[in-house]
């Protein structure tokens, strides 16, 4: 491999550019949630560095960039129509606000802000390592491909089932069950996993098999972090949701109990 210091080097400094920009931002419009919608946008700035800096196998790179983008500008994008709709401030980052007071602008841009670009850059270390590295795609980056379009489908089907669910007339406080939905109570998360391990696998087709801690790391954000666990107990007292968990799978879609 050559030059994969200089790409982890102009990666972070990307990263550290979007999200102390996106901080000031946030100070200004006194709104930390728009972090949101750079979280999806630094893992796109770093696949387009890793390509423009690495001098690895061109179309691995290319077909890096390419799906990187595809889900982090849907990300974005989704999250950033969705906050339209929705203006203020998540409640999460509002109770952070509230317990920290006039010091929150500063809190926020280590709590908030700087430690979501090193998990990003952390998570997108497959692709800047697979950016350094010779040797032509072949069917480990087939099947790389094949899960990240999975976890696609998952993750965009599943958004646009709740976004309509929640649109409807008569559904406020009732419990999503239908489409995906029924089958995983996270099809979201569950496409980003799909995703992130459809990434490593082209990562491994270049011999970076260490990387495996960008995946891991995503794995452990889903499911114990920010995800599914801390969804589900601000869900844990909605009429229904226990009947709910009962009978659907919590992660990888299965059949309804």
């Amino acid at each position: 491999m050559h030059g994969l210091a200089t790409i982890f080097v102009l990666s972070a400094a990307a990263v550290l550019a979007l999200v102390l920009t996106t901080w000031a931002l946030s100070v200004a419009l006194r709104d930390v949630s728009i972090v949101d919608v750079a979280w999806g946008l630094c893992f796109v700035l770093v696949a387009w560095v890793a390509f423009a800096a690495g001098d690895g196998d061109a179309g691995r790179r290319l077909l890096l960039a390419v799906l990187v983008s595809a889900w982090g500008l849907r990300l974005a994008g989704y999250i950033g129509a969705r906050k339209l709709r929705h203006p203020g401030e998540d409640p999460r980052y509002g109770a952070w606000r509230a317990k920290h007071g006039d010091r929150f602008w500063l809190v926020s841009l280590g709590t908030v802000f700087l430690f979501q670009g090193l998990l990003a850059w952390v998570v997108s270390l497959p692709v800047q390592a697979s950016a350094a590295a010779d040797g032509g795609l072949g069917a480990l980056d087939a099947a790389g491909v094949a899960l990240w379009a999975l976890g696609v489908f998952f993750e965009a089907v599943g958004d646009a089932q709740m976004a309509r669910f929640k649109g409807a007339a008569g559904n406020r406080g009732r419990v999503m069950d239908r489409g995906l939905w029924r089958y995983t109570r996270h099809p979201n998360y569950f496409g980003d996993f799909c995703v992130w391990w459809g990434i490593w696998l082209i990562a491994l087709s270049a011999g970076a098999w260490w990387t495996v801690v960008g995946p891991l790391v995503m794995s452990l954000l889903l499911t114990r972090v920010s995800g599914k666990d801390h969804l589900e107990r601000t869900l844990s007292r909605r009429p229904g949701y226990a009947e709910y968990v009962a009978r659907t799978s919590g992660f990888v879609p299965l059949p309804p109990r």
